[in-house]
């Protein structure tokens, strides 16, 4: 089952797992990807090894940005990374601006 669209990403949450190999077969990438985006701090799954990891939803959407970095922008993985920290920092940073500013 691909999962390659946007809306489907941002449905999915901490209570959805899957496993490394669903990951990988969502994704369309290896598991070597998914072992280096795991030693580069991207993801932190479930498990203590890889044939047990299970990865959540956020881990999916992480996947996916950093594919598109990139496949679109050229960008090495730790400068993937970086950016999709960077992104989601913006993120919880505009999400509480919304909350205080319905505050008053």
């Amino acid at each position: 089952m691909k999962m390659k669209s946007t809306e489907m990403i941002e449905i999915l949450d901490e209570n959805f797992e899957m496993s490394l190999a669903e990951l990988c077969q969502t994704c369309a990438i290896r598991a070597e990807t998914i072992m280096s985006m795991v030693d580069e701090g991207l993801l932190e799954p479930r498990g203590p090894v890889p044939s047990q990891w299970r990865f959540t939803g956020p881990s999916l959407r992480r996947v996916e940005r950093v594919l598109h970095l990139q496949q679109d922008l050229r960008v090495n993985l730790p400068g993937a990374v970086l950016a999709v920290e960077l992104l989601e920092e913006i993120e919880r940073l505009q999400e509480r601006l919304r909350l205080l500013e319905n505050r008053f």
